[in-house]
């Protein structure tokens, strides 16, 4: 009786303690986006397995990143109301134990990208690179152009699923990722400027903070465009139907509408909904390319 009893309280030190560490909505986010630039390939041979492959070693590295990310954030992670109450700095995990967790998962990913195709291993490997060495120990605590390369991160995993489809890096994958790379912006830039206070009491250096609040707006209005344009190109040159273009043009519209209404007439409201309407137009972007 006792021992049937066990797995409750695993299970839910799991969920409180091990899960939060791989930010679940932002590693699905990024899930979907392999998934879609996948599919975006049209290929006949596309199969369940190689989809599940796909998602599984995707997963495995995006959570690996996001946890050695977490890993070092731990000090500054502390200090901010928002993310003070993540694992490692409420003591729920050690941090050698979440190291251990990351370094793990980011191996497994890489391992099995490589069994599936050394291309898509190489692309893969260099968005976690460019995720933990470039954006999170490198730059995030001198520049606030660290954004860039966070966006670049954010955008691998689209460019690793064509990749893996088509055998090649193409144009159209590249478009993909450049999408993602204006998206990311949108949604950095919303979050520091919603909590500013947070990011200069931590010392992480922001745009806000170094341009003002309207170079911050104009930067999250014209990202947000060219994430829109980007997307509506590589929609387009994948051979999507007018119908699905349609559909795109119409949201594309009422995302610059947004846009450039952030900037003449600013308020937070506006530009937490700007953030959170491009989210969905870049997720439905990517159900379109892949259901199409």
């Amino acid at each position: 009786m006792g021992s049937s009893m066990l797995p409750v309280p695993i299970f839910r030190s799991i969920r409180t303690s091990y899960f939060p560490l791989i930010k679940s909505l932002q590693t699905s986010l990024l899930l979907i986006t392999g998934l879609a630039g996948y599919l975006s390939s049209r290929q006949a041979h596309i199969h369940p397995n190689s989809l599940l492959a796909l998602a599984g070693s995707l997963f495995l590295a995006i959570s690996g990143s996001t946890i050695l990310n977490m890993w070092y954030d731990r000090d500054i992670d502390s200090l901010m109301k928002r993310t003070c109450h993540r694992p490692l700095p409420i003591q729920a995990i050690s941090p050698a134990q979440a190291l251990a967790l990351g370094v793990v998962f980011s191996i497994a990913g890489i391992t099995w990208a490589l069994a599936l195709s050394p291309l898509y291993a190489i692309v893969v490997s260099t968005g976690l690179l460019c995720d933990v060495i470039v954006y999170t120990l490198w730059l995030k605590r001198r520049t606030p152009w660290s954004i860039i390369f966070g966006g670049i991160s954010g955008g691998i995993p689209v460019l690793a699923g064509r990749c893996l489809a088509t055998g090649k890096v193409d144009g159209i994958g590249l478009l993909l990722l450049l999408a993602v790379l204006f998206w990311i912006p949108t949604h950095i830039l919303t979050f520091s400027m919603k909590y500013i206070e947070d990011y200069q009491t931590a010392n992480i250096p922001t745009i806000i903070t170094k341009y003002g609040y309207p170079t911050t707006r104009l930067l999250i209005a014209i990202s947000s465009i060219l994430a829109a344009l980007s997307m509506g190109l590589a929609v387009y040159l994948v051979g999507s139907s007018s119908g699905a273009l349609s559909v795109l043009v119409v949201l594309g519209t009422a995302l610059l509408i947004l846009a450039l209404t952030s900037v003449f007439r600013p308020s937070e409201r506006l530009n937490f909904g700007l953030f959170k309407y491009a989210s969905i137009y870049m997720l439905g972007a990517m159900l379109i390319l892949a259901i199409h």
